[in-house]
């Protein structure tokens, strides 16, 4: 099994922190590789973080971490917000709260957000399992009155 390098995880948080949690579609690259796509990247080197996702109420996507131009560790993952949540307002309001959960990234858990965030009126609950090298978790947004909101699922871990 690959060892896990140590600077991994603290890049990771500062590349989550640069692109779609910091700067939401900001950070979007203008000629993205797959046509249709949004993609958001951060370097800083020897390492090389993108993203690349598909859709908007319900989006796919992947992250991956390169090292000197090789790929050494992926996260892919979809959700969105639910189906029947139509009004503007509400939908915007939730990714504006997902974007503030995905700040509190940290270097223990660097896949999404903490593991609880409650402000607005929302709660934020992240679930993982497994480690940098192999993991996967659910992470969800409801209403304080606990109706569903968004959810997200989400896997991946070092190649080899």
């Amino acid at each position: 099994m690959p060892s896990i390098p140590h600077d991994l995880a603290a890049f990771l948080v500062e590349a989550k922190r640069r692109t779609y949690a910091g700067l939401d579609d900001d950070a979007t690259t203008s000629t993205p590789l797959l046509a249709g796509s949004k993609q958001l990247e951060h370097r800083a080197p020897p390492y090389a973080y993108r993203d690349i996702y598909f859709g908007m109420g319900f989006f796919v996507g992947q992250e991956t971490v390169a090292r000197d131009d090789r790929v050494i560790w992926s996260m892919s993952y979809s959700g969105g917000v639910r189906a029947d949540i139509a009004d503007r307002d509400t939908f915007l309001a939730i990714y504006k709260f997902l974007r503030q959960a995905l700040l509190g990234v940290s270097v223990a858990e660097p896949y999404r957000g903490p593991r609880l965030l409650e402000q607005d009126g929302m709660v934020y609950r992240n679930e993982v399992e497994g480690s940098l090298d192999r993991f996967h978790g659910v992470e969800a947004i409801a209403r304080h009155d606990g109706a569903p909101l968004y959810d997200l699922r989400y896997s991946g871990g070092l190649l080899r």
